[in-house]
């Protein structure tokens, strides 16, 4: 039996190992190891308070920055039994599917490019330059764009307009990069019946979002526990068959299609309104001629709260507990791919060494989601 190693900087880990055991190309046992960018974030939290907590919030993850940010504002508003404005309810979902539609779209990207697939893996990538161009519209330079109840500027003039005509666009090219893959019989080959992880699997090892949807259990936040208002809009859940590496890829693609839906009916029926509410006590105005509640922060109550979203990688959540301060006693972060990965070791023996990089590539495990 030979020992293979893939990371920590292999690109297709990006900062956690694999030692993978093989008799000649089959994969006998593998081994996880990850650590090696651990940054004792959820440490950090508690040395800052809550409204500093925010800017660390964005930037758990590098890929979808606006899923731990949208978290940690929930869980911090649920503490202050805040009500937030429907405009900004609406708002915080059209960024937030954007975030999911870009995140996905990256992931597609690599993914294809790892299979050969370079010509469609390119067409994905320039969809979300596109994307993320209108995104930076609304959000400049990747700046926190959320506050404590609600959103920190309104949508641009013309925006909504511009953003309906991409959609319409980027609709087809979606079909265009479908049709393009799964009439490939070498796509079928590469991804049918490989890394198949059974529902029983999924649940033991608590797997979220495209990787559990993959297997067959519709399972997603935003219908399950509604937060942002989304129990206002008309979406389905797109569930997989077996969840083996093609359903996995069918789910991203189906929510794609699910997410351009959900920003097309918030657009629609945007409410007027205020994008922020109107608390003076906790909620500083443009101008801040009380220094205080900024320089040192809000005071919160004691108690404690647990918030989740469903990130484009599945259940991102947050768990504060608070002792009457300015600062957070404790902070627990529950991010999706430190869950989602641990299944490696269960699906990876059985296939061949050229099949682990497809296996892990399907999972769209984010390492400074792991490492936090």
């Amino acid at each position: 039996m030979m020992e293979l190693n893939i990371g920590p900087h292999h690109p297709s880990t990006c900062g956690f190992r694999i030692k993978l055991f093989v008799e000649g190309e089959k994969i006998i046992k593998a081994e996880l190891m990850i650590g090696y960018i651990h940054k004792g974030i959820e440490k950090i939290f508690e040395n800052l308070n809550y409204i500093q907590g925010m800017i660390l919030s964005h930037k758990i993850d590098n890929i979808s920055p606006f899923s731990g940010s949208f978290s940690y504002v929930l869980a911090f508003e649920k503490l202050l039994d805040i009500q937030i404005p429907l405009r900004a309810q609406y708002i915080r979902v059209i960024i937030s599917e954007f975030s999911r539609i870009s995140s996905h779209l990256f992931w597609l990207g690599t993914f294809l490019n790892n299979l050969g697939f370079y010509l469609p893996s390119i067409f994905a990538l320039r969809e979300r330059e596109r994307l993320n161009n209108l995104i930076e519209e609304v959000i400049p330079k990747g700046t926190l764009y959320l506050r404590i109840g609600g959103v920190a500027r309104d949508l641009p003039s013309g925006w909504m307009e511009r953003t309906l005509d991409f959609l319409e666009d980027f609709e087809k090219k979606v079909y265009q990069i479908e049709k393009t893959v799964y009439d490939n019989e070498f796509f079928i080959l590469r991804t049918k019946d490989i890394g198949i992880i059974n529902i029983d699997l999924a649940l033991e090892l608590s797997l979220t979002g495209p990787v559990l949807r993959g297997c067959g259990v519709a399972w997603d936040i935003r219908k399950v526990f509604p937060y942002s208002s989304y129990d206002n809009f008309d979406f389905k859940i797109p569930v997989g068959e077996k969840g083996d590496c093609y359903d996995r890829f069918f789910v991203r693609m189906e929510e794609i299609k699910e997410s351009i839906k959900i920003i097309r009916q918030a657009i629609k029926n945007l409410p007027e309104g205020e994008i922020i509410a109107k608390d003076l006590d906790i909620i500083p105005p443009k101008t801040i001629p009380h220094f205080k509640v900024i320089a040192e922060g809000i005071n919160i109550k004691e108690g404690e709260v647990y918030s989740s979203i469903e990130s484009p990688r599945g259940e991102f959540g947050f768990y504060i507990v608070s002792k009457n301060s300015t600062k957070p006693h404790r902070v627990r972060i529950r991010s999706p791919s430190f869950y989602n990965l641990q299944v490696l070791e269960y699906i990876l023996p059985g296939n061949s060494i050229s099949d682990s990089i497809i296996i892990i590539g399907s999972l769209d495990v984010s390492p400074f989601e792991v490492d936090r």
